[in-house]
Order: C-alpha cells, then structure tokens, then sequence
C-alpha cells in the first residue's frame, strides 16, 4: 500500500512529463543520491573506495554510454574500450599541451574528441547491422590499440609506453584522497545519468528507439536512419570517452594502452546485456554486477571449498569467473533478454499490485 499511484493526479503539462511520474520514486533516487554524497563518505573505508566504489561509478558511465548505442538504437558495437582509450589519451593531451586547461575541460573534450570518432566509426553503421557492424567495431579497436602502442606523440613520446597524471584539482579542490576522487566520479556520474534519461525521453530517444526495433519503418514515418544512427554513436562515444579520461586519471593514475583492450569492450558490452538493455537503471546493476561478482566469488569460492576439504587456487577462481559470466549472459539471453533491470520493474509491479492477486 506504499507504492501507489492512485491520488497522485498531474495538472499540468510539465508534471504530467517528468522523468518520475510516481513521488515514491523521486523521492527514493533523490534519497540515494544524498545517502551517496554523504552517507556513503562517513561509512565506508579506503579499500572500498579503490576497489569497489570507483570503478563501479566510472564502469557505470562507460555502461550508460554501451546501453544508449546498443540498448536504446540498436546497434552493437564491440569497440567501447577502443573509446574510453580515446577519450583518456585525449584528455591526456589536452592536458599537457594546452597551458592551464582545467582538469573538468579536460575530460569533456576528451569525451568530444570521442564523440568526433565515434561518428567516423559509426558510419559503416549506414549500410551494415548485426554480426557486419560487430566486426567494423571490432576493427576499430585493434586499429585504436595499434595507435596508442606504435605512435609515440599520443604518449608524449614516452620510453615505457605509459602515460601518468597526478596532483588533479578541480575548481580549486584537490583530488587526491580516495572519498574525493569518489565524490568527483559521483558528480559526473549523476549529471551523466539524468542527462541520458532525459535523452531517451526526448525526440531524439524516441528516433533511436524507432530505428531499433524497425528502421525501415522508422525511416517510412520520417526519421532519417543516418541521423539517428551517427548521433547515437556520438552520444554514447561522448559518454564513454569522458568515462576513459575519468578511468585514466582518476582510477588508474597511470596506464598504458592495455588497460582498454579489448577484454574491456567486451565487458562493457556484458555489463549492458546483465543489467539490461534499453535501460538506464539496468546499466548501474550490470556495472554493479561486473564489479562485485569478482571480488565475491575471491572470498566465497575458497571458503566453499574448504568446507568440502577442496582447495581452490587462485587461478581456479579466475577460471570460475569465467564460467559464471559465460553462464549468465546464456541465462539472461535466454530466459530474461531484457536483465537484472526487468526483474526490478517486476518487484515494482508487484508492489503496486499488493497485496491484491491480479
């Protein structure tokens, strides 16, 4: 009886559009979001931060970034961590080329850099789908790895390989403790995510959505394929792209081009079909997942099978990883296509229909 939309009536054109048509929603993200600023900071330790935390907001810009391309425009792609190296090494160079740049303009013209790229990629996109449209994706991340590892000016000619930035401040702060470089990711993140679903509620949404599930039909009504196609990939490379700058110099401090490979593009792309595609809320619980699936299964698998008398080595664990996840995406492809995020809009169905049976 909690969770009810009877009485909660809409007298005008802009309450009757907002992104939450229910008050317990709104209030329950608006919740979450402070308990993140500030609850979060007070609870949690160092390790959290670094292992967890971090990764697990940057990972879920990148995902949001996956889910609008793949998600709402249907159009695969197997190059989003031949993206998030763009957008790092780009904001790399902006950095060390252009006196005083600051840290956030950085990032946001790395995410445009990737943006300009992703269009360039995404236009094989125009005459080829499905498995065609995989491997022109594909394609671009080797060419992306082969750039960063052969030509030396993307690294400011480095003798290792590797690219290092330290001492990040922004507007004055300085970024160098684990809850501030939380709290930076946290920013970014939450403008990101009420900036793509926003996008997905607007016309432009609306076209990406037409153009997945019939094109020819979309382009019968008059939407025009090329349009929706390009702008979809340089809406997602954006949001990847400043997600691999915030991974470079935030996460990471120093890196080098094996950091995205394509290992990364594929587990973005598994993030994106856990969670959920076509929704913003399914690319935080595939992140979610991708994040702390690892770690769980570190603790819990030896302790497992200690109580059996097995012993389970490390690499064992490793290949367990591997044997889930494989696992997974066949039980969500098969069973719930649309992922962790159907099985929450279920729970919330359920909720308004208590405690009546139909």
């Amino acid at each position: 009886m909690i969770y009810r939309e009877n009485g909660q009536f809409k007298t005008t054109y802009a309450a009757d559009q907002q992104i939450f048509t229910i008050a317990q929603d709104k209030w329950f993200v608006l919740g979450l979001i402070a308990f993140a600023f500030i609850g979060v900071p007070m609870l949690v330790d160092e390790y959290m931060f670094r292992a967890i935390l971090i990764p697990f907001l940057i990972l879920s810009l990148a995902a949001l970034g996956v889910n609008l391309l793949v998600g709402y425009c249907g159009q695969i792609t197997l190059g989003a961590g031949a993206f998030m190296a763009i957008g790092a090494y780009a904001a790399y160079n902006f950095m060390i080329r252009i006196d005083g740049v600051p840290l956030v303009a950085a990032l946001l013209l790395g995410g445009a850099t990737t943006a300009a790229l992703g269009i360039v990629f995404g236009i094989p996109s125009l005459r080829v789908r499905g498995l065609y449209l995989a491997v022109a994706t594909l394609a671009a991340q080797f060419f992306c790895d082969w750039a960063f590892l052969r030509l030396g000016w993307f690294t400011n000619y480095s003798p290792s390989g590797s690219v290092s930035i330290s001492n990040l401040s922004a507007f004055g702060w300085a970024i160098d403790s684990p809850v501030e470089k939380y709290l930076f990711c946290l920013l970014f993140l939450v403008a990101f995510a009420f900036f793509a679903k926003n996008l997905t509620r607007a016309s432009i949404g609306r076209q990406w959505m037409a153009i997945r599930d019939m094109d020819v039909a979309a382009e019968v009504i008059g939407i025009r394929p090329m349009w929706a196609k390009l702008s979809a990939f340089a809406v997602s490379s954006f949001f990847i792209g400043v997600a691999g700058a915030l991974w470079g110099f935030v996460h990471l401090g120093s890196w080098e081009p094996a950091a995205f490979s394509v290992d990364r593009s594929f587990q973005l792309l598994f993030m994106v079909i856990i969670g959920g595609l076509g929704s913003i809320m399914g690319s935080f619980f595939g992140a979610a997942f991708i994040v702390i699936m690892p770690i769980f299964l570190n603790q819990a698998l030896p302790a497992v099978g200690s109580l059996f008398g097995i012993a389970i080595s490390t690499a064992g664990v490793a290949h367990a990883e591997f044997i889930i996840f494989g696992s997974l995406i066949v039980f969500f492809l098969i069973v719930e296509p649309h992922g962790l995020a159907r099985l929450w809009a279920i729970a919330k169905e359920k909720l308004r229909l208590w405690p009546f049976p139909h």
